[in-house]
């Protein structure tokens, strides 16, 4: 059994920064992707970075690229999110989640099987 736990969330300005941090525990070998993603009220979860462990490769959405950066050591059980700049439209419940192929990290939320709980990131604006 994984478990993720999310922290790091809170209220910011626009401008300022956060760094989020997950930490997974359990069989997470089998886990090819680790990424983030945020949902907003009455929209899809998106995804919003993502790394392969496959691939050995991060990605970003667009709206975040240059402002996010994902760090981990690729051994499975940490993963940071440094989000600077941050925008109101970044406000949302940001999501740890692990598992999948490796392949298509960022764009396929289906391939996760495990999911944090979420942190809140608010917009104090």
């Amino acid at each position: 059994h994984v478990q993720l736990v999310e922290s790091g969330g809170g209220s910011v300005q626009a401008g300022g920064s956060l760094r989020l941090s997950c930490a997974a525990s359990g069989y997470t070998y089998s886990s090819y992707c680790m990424g983030w993603f945020r949902q907003t009220p009455g929209a899809e979860r998106e995804g919003v970075a993502a790394a392969s462990f496959r691939l050995r490769t991060t990605n970003y959405a667009a709206t975040v690229k240059g402002r996010f950066t994902l760090s981990t050591d690729y051994t499975k059980t940490t993963m940071y999110l440094l989000m600077n700049n941050l925008k109101p439209e970044d406000a949302g419940i940001y999501y740890c989640a692990a598992g999948g192929s490796g392949f298509n990290c960022l764009t396929s939320a289906r391939q996760y099987n495990y999911w944090g709980q979420g942190t809140q990131v608010t917009d104090s604006s």
